[in-house]
């Protein structure tokens, strides 16, 4: 009621958006730009909320969805004129910890795991899958470099040599963006882009996180008491929820369990 009564100040709102899942371009679960997008939008943009905060439980993924994500909440909080802080659960390793750097401030739980400041590239080699079936496989191109690391091909030393020129410049771009976002926190000297990871406190201690904190106390202290929460995230189509996209669930649904495995969880 309170809110409708002019001259009487309303009190504080925060826009919570929940950023879970392992991140790629398509697929019902998980996280990317085009997913997000409206989530993100609306947090900023209805009522006018005293800040955005995100709850991030994410192993990573695309390099590209991460970014992008990550850029829409650091544009809008700019436009807005509105601070944003990152609150960090189980993971925010890889492309998780780039979301968790579109905030000003990061808070992690003493058992977050934190950083994998890294890119890799994995896959499998079955040179002889074929022979060994009596299979012959028939592939022409236009273009010396259009059968690039052929599964079905035995590696070759300069597909090699080029795919670590491309890991390279995607993990440049990772710690170029890290370090902008990160500037004055990280201590000197010490390499954190080897995609390793760090608990809870210690990601604190080398700069990777701001302090430890659960969201809604860190709210409240920032905005007192009475602060009120307005919740966010992604919504899933009347046909996802009723099934019929159960196969890609089902193998999305297992890259992403594999991607927590990676971090015990």
């Amino acid at each position: 009621m309170k809110r409708w009564i002019p001259f009487l100040k309303s009190d504080p709102v925060v826009s919570v958006v929940r950023l879970q899942g392992a991140i790629a371009a398509s697929g019902a679960r998980g996280l990317s730009d085009r997913g997000t997008a409206d989530a993100i939008e609306k947090a900023f943009t209805r009522g006018r909320p005293a800040a955005v905060a995100l709850e991030i439980n994410s192993p990573g993924g695309s390099p590209v969805q991460s970014a992008l994500i990550a850029a829409r909440i650091m544009r809008l909080s700019r436009e807005k004129e509105v601070p944003v802080y990152s609150f960090v659960e189980d993971v925010a390793a890889s492309g998780g910890y780039w979301l968790a750097t579109a905030g000003q401030e990061i808070h992690v739980d003493r058992g977050s795991i934190v950083g994998s400041i890294g890119v890799i590239a994995a896959s499998f080699g079955l040179p002889q899958a074929l022979d060994k079936v009596g299979v012959e496989r028939r592939v022409h191109t236009a273009g010396k470099s259009k059968s690039f690391m052929d599964p079905f091909q035995p590696e070759k030393p300069a597909d090699v040599q080029r795919l670590r020129a491309m890991l390279d410049e995607m993990h440049d771009y990772f710690k170029d963006h890290v370090t902008e976002r990160r500037s004055g926190k990280l201590p000197e000297g010490q390499d954190l882009f080897t995609g390793d990871v760090w608990v809870g406190r210690q990601s604190v201690e080398v700069g990777l996180a701001d302090a430890l904190g659960q969201l809604v106390p860190v709210m409240k202290e920032k905005f007192g008491d009475k602060v009120r929460f307005r919740r966010y995230g992604q919504k899933r189509g009347l046909l996802q929820r009723f099934g019929t996209q159960f196969t890609d669930d089902a193998i999305a649904g297992l890259e992403e369990r594999a991607a927590y495995a990676r971090f015990g969880l």
